[in-house]
Formats: C-alpha cells, structure tokens, sequence
C-alpha cells in the first residue's frame, strides 16, 4: 500500500457552518481541530510507505483521529464511527461533510506502523515541538518518578 496525499487541511467553509450551527461552543474535536489544525502531514509519513502500490488513506488522519479518540476515551470501533457520523470529527480533519471515512481497522494497522522502530518517539517529538509552536504547550514538562 502507497502512501495516499490528501489536500490541504483546511476546514470547508460548509463543514465550518454545519459543525457550528449544531455546535456553537464547540467540542472536544473541534477544538482539537481549530488548534491542532496541521498537525501531523503525509510528509510526516512517507518514509512509512512504499512508493509503488496501491493507494492508501492518508496517515494524516488516522494520526489525527488518535487525538480526540484518545481524549474521549473511544474504542477504536467508537473513533472509526465517529467520522462519518459526527460533523465535529469531519472538522477536527478538514473533511466535507459527505467526506470518506474509514473502517476501524485502520487504527490498529497504524499504530502497528507507529511502533516499528523509533517512529513513535520521533512523531511525538514532532507532535510537541508544532503544539509548542502553536502556543499550546509551554516550558518543559517534567515527569514525578
């Protein structure tokens, strides 16, 4: 499986409206949407995939579906189905509000292909440094032993 691109990350103007309309104050994904936004790139993964074969979903999401499954405390079932179903997940990755969505498999496969050698450490390393960047996280944080 190749590594599918996908365009920018920018939220559409109609998910932007129907997420607000039935949202006004947001939500946990939406928020993570609005702050988040660019997290993670397919440049980010493309050392992860064949360059030949046949085209696959973009790492971008799955990598940005873990953010609010894991703050909601969702099953990877529960986080699959929220894509096509909650228009806030469909903001959080700048999806149209007809976008694709995904089987709840993908979540497992990635995570197996996040935790092949150092790839975890390096992406989460990335992770910080943008949210650093993007205001979110300040300092450095420590850890009790």
């Amino acid at each position: 499986m190749s590594l599918q691109s996908r365009p920018g990350a920018e939220i559409s103007a109609l998910t932007v409206r129907v997420a607000r309309a039935g949202n006004p104050r947001g939500t946990t994904a939406m928020w993570i949407g609005d702050r988040l936004d660019g997290l993670f790139s397919e440049g980010d993964f493309t050392a992860w995939y064949p360059r030949d074969g046949r085209p696959g979903l973009s790492s971008a999401q799955p990598a940005t579906v873990c953010v609010p499954q894991y703050a909601l405390n969702l099953s990877d079932r529960q986080a699959a189905e929220a894509v096509p179903c909650r228009i806030d997940f469909k903001y959080a990755l700048g999806l149209e509000p007809e976008g694709p969505d995904f089987h709840h498999s993908v979540l497992p496969d990635f995570r197996d292909r996040l935790a092949e050698g150092d790839r975890a450490d390096r992406l989460l390393s990335l992770a910080l440094t943008r949210i650093r960047r993007a205001g979110l996280l300040k300092g450095r944080a420590t850890h009790a032993s």
